[in-house]
């Protein structure tokens, strides 16, 4: 171990929340699993960032099986994530097969004094803790040290080989499992992506009979007539010139698939099946990655992508076989104007109407549209406001929505998810209206013989609904996620970044760091804000705006420092942070985030 690593050795705090998934029952502590390996992963499952780190983890789990005991401490930041029954679906939707500790008060974000999702805290077999580090992209650092406290811990003998105390639930059987988008066909079919069965399912017109199963049902990324897929979702149509009738938005594969519907064929039409961190994302369609596309929809001679992995948009030609940016700068956030400066926040539904592109920003629970080259929002408030409200767009309020439909009368229907509902947008009047309610996480819609048939995901199955319109005044929600005071005036903001032992940090083609800050409101910051290539930021902060939230986007590459390495292993670092900030006097006028290794305020145990 480093001399770095250890100048910061710390109990880790105890475990304690609401209950334990995926442990048969059984409550877990530290003290029990002394011996052992710990890696903790601060997630939500709303977050894109987090649903990525959990397919990182999983090669590291079966590697370190006998030794290392993985543990999810949910901190949610909707009011549906703090629901028990929703986290257990969660659980189920998304594979995770290790322990998750509920914590819907943040107990232990607070007492890990975590910052983003997702975290990730290691503690080794004596209960230190011995590395953190938020965002993506950490699994080979990971690699690194856990093969080092096995080495370290064997050598000592507080090594304990075995298996550890996860328990898998017991398999459902149901034709769909949480499905996640649909369209028509042009046979009068409906297709619907079967996410967590691997899988696209062909429904007769009732929405109910399989008249074919597209996929085997396990992940994998196989073309042809016996295709898999990893968590479909985004379903298109497109026209039939180029040898498939529907794109596909293949999430977890960051891939973009055609399927021929007179033969079930599926070929790979868009991505490498890598996922973007950084460089080009406008190129040959099978030379530029993909991150997490979670939607699809035909419009202006081209498929646009909702890429939820980093808060953009994209556009797929088939004519010229290309890929390219639509919209966005890959931070997260609310910003209107022109497309190529507008930010996202996990476009997770696409609905083309004519020349107008509408979409959903999940994370700012929002409705937006792309028109002419220029981005508006027309519900939404931001990051961390959320509720359920109908009225004057202005005011009104959705929850993490995950769909939008046009429908006939060019007003659009919003799958409002979190809220367990189907909203409707007149354009006309701006006025917000909810037109079905109890609906199990609603993530898509289509119109059927004048009716609305429901992607009700977290049911399992399709919903039919004719209700009239109603109007809500629910309540407003803010993120339980507390404020971090700062000050006015200079003040410095510092990503602390450690090069994982073994490594350095890549000079060889130029600044292996960049960080880019900016904030809501604009006026938060005075002086300092956009891009660099350093880590350490010198600020100044508006004495006249009291509440904000600090938008970071930091990366590193590093690479191994072995000079006989011709050619060294490199990764690169990503994570983006949303702080929601407080201006008051006398507070402090530094503000480390951690991205990996230890910072200078290390958990304290109560």
């Amino acid at each position: 171990m480093t001399t770095a690593k250890r100048r910061a050795r710390v109990r880790a705090p105890e475990l304690h929340g609401r209950g334990w998934l995926n442990t048969g029952g059984q409550q877990i502590s530290l003290k029990d699993l002394r011996g052992k390996i710990v890696l903790l992963d601060f997630w939500t499952f709303c977050c894109i960032n987090c649903l990525h780190v959990l397919d990182e983890l999983r090669p590291l789990e079966t590697k370190y099986q006998d030794v290392l005991v993985t543990i999810g401490v949910h901190s949610p930041k909707f009011v549906h994530e703090a629901d028990a029954e929703a986290l257990k679906a969660a659980v189920e939707r998304y594979e995770v097969h290790h322990p998750v500790l509920d914590d819907p008060e943040l107990a232990m974000w607070q007492q890990y004094a975590v910052k983003a999702w997702p975290t990730l805290t290691l503690i080794d077999p004596e209960g230190y803790v011995v590395h953190v580090a938020a965002g993506e992209g950490h699994v080979e650092a990971l690699d690194t040290i856990i093969g080092e406290l096995v080495e370290e811990h064997d050598a000592k003998g507080t090594l304990h080989r075995g298996d550890g105390p996860y328990v898998a639930p017991e398999p459902p059987s149901t034709t769909l499992r949480f499905p996640a988008k649909a369209i028509v066909t042009p046979q009068g079919t409906i297709l619907v992506s079967d996410s967590a069965h691997h899988s696209i399912v062909e429904l007769e017109a009732d929405g109910e009979t399989v008249r074919r199963r597209i996929g085997t049902g396990e992940r994998g990324r196989q073309d042809g007539t016996n295709p898999t897929f990893s968590e479909p979702a985004g379903l298109t149509l497109v026209p039939n010139t180029h040898g498939y009738d529907v794109v596909i938005a293949d999430t977890v594969n960051h891939l973009l698939r055609g399927l021929d519907l007179e033969t079930g064929e599926v070929t790979t039409i868009a991505g490498t099946g890598e996922q973007w961190r950084d460089g080009e994302t406008d190129g040959p369609a099978d030379k530029i990655h993909l991150t997490s596309p979670w939607d699809v929809a035909w419009w202006n001679g081209g498929v646009a992508i909702a890429m939820a992995g980093n808060h953009t948009l994209g556009f797929f030609d088939p004519e010229s076989n290309t890929t390219s940016r639509l919209a966005g700068t890959t931070v997260e956030g609310i910003n209107d104007g022109p497309a190529e400066g507008a930010f996202f926040a996990q476009t997770s539904g696409l609905a083309a109407d004519g020349d107008r592109l509408w979409m959903v920003d999940s994370e700012t629970s929002a409705l937006r549209y792309l028109e002419n080259g220029e981005v508006r929002t027309e519900v939404g408030k931001g990051l961390f406001a959320f509720g359920h409200k109908d009225g004057d767009a202005d005011q009104a309020l959705l929850q993490h929505p995950l769909g939008v439909t046009v429908l006939p009368d060019h007003s659009v229907a919003i799958s409002d998810t979190y809220n367990g509902a189907i909203r409707r947008y007149d354009p006309e009047t701006r006025q917000v209206s909810t037109i079905a309610t109890d609906i199990a996480e609603p993530s898509d819609a289509i119109v059927v013989d004048g009716e609305l048939v429901v992607v009700a995901s977290a049911a399992h199955r399709l919903e039919r609904f004719t209700a009239a319109a109603t109007k809500i005044d629910g309540e407003a929600h803010e993120v339980k996620r507390p404020s971090t005071d700062i000050a006015a005036g200079a003040f410095e903001l510092a990503v602390v970044f450690t090069p994982p032992t073994g490594t350095k940090l890549d000079e060889r083609y130029g600044p292996s760091t960049r960080l880019e800050i900016t904030s809501s409101p604009p006026e938060l910051i005075l002086e300092g804000a956009g891009v660099s290539t350093e880590l350490v930021r010198a600020l100044r902060i508006n004495d006249s705006v009291t509440n904000g939230v600090l938008h970071v986007v930091a990366q590193a590459a590093s690479c191994s420092d072995d000079p006989a390495d011709e050619h060294p292993v490199c990764r690169l670092t990503r994570q983006d942070w949303g702080v929601p900030v407080r201006v008051v006097a006398d507070a402090p006028t530094r503000l480390p985030l951690l991205m990996g290794g230890m910072d200078e305020a290390p958990p304290q145990a109560t």
